[in-house]
């Protein structure tokens, strides 16, 4: 017969209890410590990276840019007065020289006003001459007056002298030296008066001619004015060099001063580069600079910097001072550096594809074995544009990764394939 043992039973609920409690501590501890376990480092392609060594010596600070090659001098060619275009004598991009006409204009209007200007320039001289011929004969008839009451005089001074001479020797009357003197007198005194006359009559005369000449001389300049801006429909370069632009088209209507043709002077360029608004506030007049025009590197010098910023950028001026290349023409795109400064004794490394100057950023440096990297802390300092200078973080002769990492920004190590 069996006997009920209820403390066998007891015991094995309590154990059974016991089993539980540590399977689920069990499986807490695992989980706990799956969870506080670090991700695998991911693999990456070492090919597919740009490395840099940690370096230390000179380094040279400098700016880069993009630009174009412009000319140091541009003639505008302005239309001296209205007109038409009738004819376009020479295309933009051929040579040309100062004196050769590119177009021509039409301007009736002005064409008559030039005869009008030259006939009344002819009827001025023509009228001097008249006024210079009667002057002339007046002035005569003044002086031959003169002669005849100087001639009168010496008579009459004559005829009192012998008046008197005979009234001495008792063989005339007193009162015929006093008549004889009397005349004379008065035609002594008229001689004085023509004189005077014929001295007003040559002011008179000089003043005359004077105002006449003065109109003529306001003609001249009025004829010559008209005529210079009828030769001035023929539109002419003004320079030697290229004609690189027209602004009108035949038929057009333009007024004075109205922009005709552009031209300039292809063996005289300079470069202006763009350069951000952050890196140009080192760039100095006088700085040595490059300009790459893909056919051949020119040396030269920072001329001038803009004052004003456009679109993020500052416009700097580059004098060449070289020879320019084959096909540097104007508006041909250029890429310009401008040197800086140059340091002497510094650690730096290759510019990496992120990170601004003076900032703490995270790079890659790879192990001894180059089989791994890591992230460490970096503190940049001065920047150039292919090198950036290093002030903690690394020692010369450490390899770092310079690609963009960001894809990796939640890893802290990586396996290099």
């Amino acid at each position: 017969m069996d006997i009920p043992r209820p403390s066998i039973a007891r015991q094995r609920r309590i154990r059974r209890i016991l089993y539980l409690v540590i399977g689920l501590v069990a499986i807490a501890s695992v989980t706990l410590g799956l969870s506080r376990l670090k991700p695998a480092a991911p693999s990456v392609d070492a090919g597919t990276l740009w490395f840099g060594t940690v370096q230390r010596g000179p380094m040279m600070i400098n700016v880069r840019g993009l630009g174009t090659l412009v000319p140091e001098e541009i003639l505008w060619v302005p239309s001296v007065t209205d007109g038409r275009v009738v004819r376009r004598l020479v295309l933009p991009g051929t040579p040309v020289e100062a004196n050769m006409v590119i177009m021509d204009l039409s301007n009736p209007e002005l064409e008559q006003a030039a005869l009008d200007a030259e006939f009344q320039l002819k009827a001025s001289q023509a009228e001097y001459n008249s006024l210079k011929a009667q002057l002339d004969s007046q002035l005569l008839d003044q002086r031959a007056t003169a002669a005849t009451v100087q001639s009168d005089y010496r008579q009459a001074k004559l005829t009192a002298d012998k008046d008197e001479q005979l009234a001495k020797l008792g063989l005339g009357a007193e009162l015929n030296v006093k008549l004889s003197e009397a005349k004379a007198e008065a035609l002594a005194t008229r001689t004085q008066i023509e004189k005077e006359r014929v001295s007003v009559s040559e002011a008179s005369a000089k003043a005359q001619l004077a105002a006449q000449e003065a109109k003529i001389e306001q003609l001249r300049a009025l004829d010559e004015l008209k005529k210079s801006q009828l030769e001035a429909l023929h539109v002419r370069a003004g320079v030697d060099g290229v004609l690189q632009e027209l602004e009108v088209e035949v038929g057009q209507r333009v007024a004075a001063g109205t922009l005709l043709a552009k031209v300039v002077q292809p063996t005289r360029l300079k470069a202006q580069i763009k350069i951000p608004e952050t890196q140009a506030k080192d760039v100095q007049i006088g700085q040595l600079a490059s300009i790459d025009t893909r056919n051949g590197i020119i040396p030269g010098h920072v001329s001038r910097v803009d004052p004003s910023v456009q679109n993020g950028t500052r416009t700097v001026d580059v004098r060449l001072n070289g020879a320019l290349p084959k096909g540097a023409v104007p508006d041909l795109s250029v890429e310009g550096t401008v040197e800086i400064e140059n340091l002497t004794d510094v650690v730096y490394v290759g510019r990496p594809a992120f990170g601004q100057p003076s900032s703490t950023i995270g790079i890659f440096r790879v192990d001894p074995d180059g089989k791994g990297a890591s992230r460490v802390q970096v503190k940049l300092g001065r920047a150039s544009v292919t090198s950036v200078e290093i002030l903690e973080g690394l020692k010369p002769g450490d390899k770092v990764i310079l690609s963009d990492m960001s894809a990796w920004d939640a890893f802290n190590r990586l396996k290099l394939d």
